[in-house]
């Protein structure tokens, strides 16, 4: 937001610096963005008298000038053609930084002549685009006057940074206001009189869509003539950036940034029939004022005629009752725009203009006849004629209500911010800010929207007071040590973050969505209740779905490495994910995939180039389980993973009837309905289903190393060929718990020596003495333990 210190001094009524009311904006959360002072910009440029203007020898359309600054005179070669002996322009010595062509002068030759700095164009200072000749000053203006002094251009540009609550403040009285109740001076009385109109308006207003536009005020102005805007408006206009167009067009934008009371104009004579608000239908479309033609979807606020649409309600007008230099006759809209609506159109079409800015945020619904009252006085007192008439308003809808009162304890003050105000200094900034208070009743002004609750009211006191003031208090901790804010939910994301990384897999961050045809393959059900998961607003319409996996998201970035050379990719992400609503809604998951190749070729042999596979993926799960605390070595073995991995080439790792981790390969169909054509495996491990751990001591228990030598035996069993590697295992290590350390297997085989319907699996045995060295006869009666506790559990027999 922006705005010049002599166009806030029009509502605010002060003494204070330049620098004491942009500390002050700062202190009341309006901050400071910066200050342009155009004085220092255009120091440099000065009125001139051109001695003489010569033709140049060697160039008909160039004319050698000599040109009295006031300290010197010098010569010029100038281009322009209304370049004369007598006339009085704006110089720009050598060094000067030109603002509208970017240019900064230097000494030089044209066409063999010296040319010190030059005589300027409106365009090369930034005036206008007019550049067809150089700038003519009065005769009477005396050399050496600055160039902001001749054209008002001293006047210092503030720029604020307003948050989205404070539409209020999105326009000049509005600061003036905040500025006046922290005592920077007086808000100055508006002028809202109304102006009397002389008969009914022959152009009515029909709403036909409430909820969009409640409220709208028209006026009917006849016999204007829109020329140019003042030089004061169009100074103001220019120094915020906008280019002054014409008086009717320049009178909207001054009110909209003055006072926050968005306005639009329309050719009365290119009006056909009566206005009616309504909403749009699909395939409608309209020229708009910004040279863009936009075509609209259902639910559109539209403002139409019999002839069709005029333009959006609160966004922009349309080109063909736009106002031009030649209009005589103007209809004059002030209505009260839905803000969700406003902002929903605006992003749909993808526009952004002044009268959305401050539709979004809320305008003052109160204002809107105001608005038009001042709109109307600005416009006879610019525009008008012996035969201008005004026309009653047209008014049509209500006033949206929006008064509601809070009930406040002044104590609740300190309570929330830790000062002591006293209860008379509070009411007293209230009232300046516009609050009606009556006891510990307070209602908040029709421009304050944001205001809602009690916390809202402390925040108005103490911005108003300063910030600056609130004490600072040191905070510290009874304990020399102060006690860990990790719960021990937060310690296992990110000890799964630490454990994949340091296994070689990328983190990635990706959005919690995802289409809504891509979450029904990964598990989500089209039904009422998981439409509950479903983005009424999504910011994408392929991402209208929250995520029931994050394996879809990283599998669609490996795909996208893929198109950009990246073959092989290894990635995991830690975060919330949406399988139903049944199922809590939210849970946390450590998952990753695995892309392609396990690593790019090498010389020393193939199985580094290997694809990767399910072990692969189930090593990254239980790395990640054990970096999380979990009973690794309680857990077993299922054929129950979803659906979306591969029946045959995935398994669960589960506790009791509790899944704590899936893995294995991503689902051939999956694949091609995403349009992936290489080999995905990957890992879900579901954090919140580890059990939480009872003892309070060390993670894991310290180790301790026996003094004595381990003993390994190999064994080879036969068994039934759906037997599991995994059954084998545990039944052997039934055997004796406290001896034997670890279990491995290394070898399965069917083939040539082993019956059909059976297959081998091989194990090694590492036995751990704990207080003395085994005896032969002990590791014999040992393995011979091992031996039938595999037989009896699985049907073995050791293979001869």
């Amino acid at each position: 937001m922006k705005f010049t210190l002599n166009w806030l001094k029009e509502h605010l009524d002060t003494t204070a610096s330049l620098n004491e009311i942009t500390d002050k904006l700062t202190a009341l959360g309006l901050e400071l963005e910066g200050v342009e002072d155009p004085g220092e910009v255009y120091a440099p440029f000065k009125a001139a008298h051109v001695v003489s203007a010569e033709k140049h020898p060697d160039a008909d359309r160039l004319r050698v000038c000599i040109v009295d600054t006031g300290s010197e005179k010098i010569q010029v070669v100038c281009g322009a053609p209304n370049a004369k002996k007598g006339m009085k322009g704006i110089f720009a010595p050598n060094g000067a930084y030109i603002p509208g062509t970017e240019i900064t002068l230097k000494k030089g030759k044209i066409r063999g002549q010296d040319s010190n700095g030059m005589l300027v164009s409106e365009r090369e200072m930034g005036l206008s685009n007019e550049h067809d000749g150089i700038i003519e000053l009065p005769e009477d203006t005396a050399i050496g006057t600055p160039f902001t002094e001749l054209y008002n251009l001293d006047d210092p540009v503030i720029d604020i940074a307003l948050t989205p609550d404070r539409a209020d403040c999105a326009g000049v009285r509005g600061i003036a206001r905040d500025l006046a109740a922290a005592g920077m001076g007086t808000l100055k009385p508006l002028d809202t009189t109304a102006v009397k109109g002389k008969g009914k308006s022959p152009i009515g207003v029909t709403i036909k869509s409430t909820e969009q536009c409640p409220l709208f005020f028209g006026r009917l102005i006849k016999n204007i003539k829109n020329e140019q805007s003042p030089a004061w408006m169009q100074s103001r206009l220019k120094a915020i950036g906008l280019r002054p167009i014409s008086a009717l067009v320049d009178i909207t934008n001054y009110v909209t940034h003055d006072l926050c009371r968005p306005l639009h104009v329309y050719d009365a004579d290119l009006l056909k029939g009566d206005i009616t608000v309504r909403l749009s239908k699909k395939g409608e479309s309209f020229e708009a004022l910004d040279d863009k033609t936009y075509n609209l979807n259902d639910g559109m606020t539209a403002i139409t005629d019999d002839s069709g649409l005029l333009g959006l309600g609160g966004i922009v007008g349309g080109v063909s009752s736009s106002a031009t230099e030649t209009t005589k006759n103007v209809f004059v809209e002030s209505a009260y725009f839905d803000p969700y609506a406003t902002a929903k159109t605006g992003r749909a079409l993808q526009i952004d203009s002044d009268a959305r800015y401050r539709f979004d945020r809320g305008v003052d619904p109160e204002f809107t006849m105001t608005g038009i009252e001042i709109a109307t006085k600005l416009i006879m007192e610019i525009c008008g004629t012996d035969k201008t008439e005004p026309m009653d308003v047209v008014k049509t809808g209500n006033v949206p209500d929006w008064k509601h009162d809070i009930e406040f304890d002044y104590a609740y003050t300190k309570k929330l911010s830790g000062m002591d105000v006293p209860d008379k200094q509070q009411i007293e900034i209230l009232e300046n800010l516009g609050f009606a208070v009556k006891g510990n009743k307070i209602t908040p002004p029709s421009w304050r929207g944001d205001v809602e609750g009690k916390a809202d009211l402390v925040e108005e006191v103490i911005r108003v007071i300063g910030y600056d003031k609130i004490e600072a208090i040191s905070v510290r901790s009874d304990n020399a040590i102060a006690d860990s804010a990790e719960t021990p939910h937060l310690t296992s994301v990110r000890l799964s973050r630490n454990a994949l990384a340091a296994r070689g897999l990328s983190e990635c961050v990706t959005w919690s969505f995802m289409s809504k045809s891509l979450a029904a393959a990964f598990g989500q059900n089209d039904n009422k209740a998981d439409a509950a998961l479903t983005l009424t607003n999504p910011i994408s319409s392929d991402l209208d779905q929250m995520r029931p996996s994050i394996l879809p998201n990283l599998m669609m970035a490996a795909s996208m490495n893929v198109d950009k050379g990246n073959g092989e990719s290894k990635l995991f992400e830690v975060g919330p994910v949406f399988p139903s609503v049944k199922s809590d809604g939210q849970i946390t998951t450590a998952a990753g995939i695995r892309f392609g190749n396990l690593g790019p070729r090498h010389w020393e042999g193939a199985n580094a180039h290997r694809k990767n596979d399910i072990y692969d993926a189930k090593a990254d799960a239980i790395a990640t389980l054990e970096a999380a605390n979990a009973p690794t070595a309680s857990l077993q073995t299922a054929h129950e993973a979803s659906d979306y991995f591969h029946p045959g080439r995935s398994g669960v790792l589960k506790m009791g009837n509790k899944a704590l981790a899936q893995f294995g390969e991503i689902h051939p169909a999956i694949l091609d309905e995403m349009g992936i054509k290489t080999n995905v495996v990957g890992f879900e491990v579901f954090l919140d289903n580890i059990p939480t751990k009872k003892s309070k001591g060390p993670s894991r228990p310290l180790l301790q190393a026996s003094q004595f030598q381990p003993v390994a035996r190999d064994f080879a069993f036969i068994v039934d060929e759906n037997v599991e590697a995994e059954t084998v295992v545990r039944a052997a290590k039934g055997a004796e718990r406290n001896l034997i350390s670890d279990i491995s297997v290394f070898d399965i085989y069917q083939g040539k020596g082993v019956e059909d319907g059976k297959k081998s699996i091989a194990i090694n045995v590492m036995i751990q003495p704990v207080k003395q060295t085994l005896t032969d006869q002990e590791i014999e009666g040992l393995c011979k333990s091992i031996v039938d506790a595999v037989s009896s559990k699985t049907g073995a027999a050791l293979r001869g």
